[in-house]
């Protein structure tokens, strides 16, 4: 899967929490300071040119609907994070956030616990 510029997963983010929008939708849903709605347009044709988004012709408008789900892409980055720095291995990546004290040993345990039930 493709990677997304910072710009085009704000965008993304908008879609998958609204579920689809028409442009001034994604615009008024934007972070401060919101980006101008020609600047949006672009990056949505951007992201429908890279597979991510479908429109939808209304007429005269459009409504765009996201093609890649939230959890389809987090998966993917985040392969290509551990990939990219971390020799593909997960438990390092694991080891990277417990050394820079971003996991508690209670998340840890909260995170043995959710393993122990997916393995049942």
């Amino acid at each position: 899967m493709k990677s997304l510029t910072k710009a085009e997963e704000q965008i993304m983010h908008v879609l998958w929490k609204l579920g689809c929008g028409m442009l001034m939708e994604v615009v008024e849903n934007m972070p401060p300071p919101q980006p101008h709605k020609n600047t949006v347009a672009t990056i949505l044709k951007t992201l429908v040119d890279k597979g991510f988004v479908r429109i939808e012709d209304l007429g005269r408008v459009f409504r765009y609907h996201p093609l890649v789900s939230k959890d389809e892409y987090s998966k993917s980055a985040l392969t290509k994070l551990a990939g990219g720095y971390f020799s593909g291995s997960f438990s390092n990546v694991v080891s990277f956030l417990v050394e820079e004290q971003k996991l508690s040993v209670n998340d840890l345990e909260l995170l043995l616990k959710q393993l122990k039930k997916n393995k049942k």
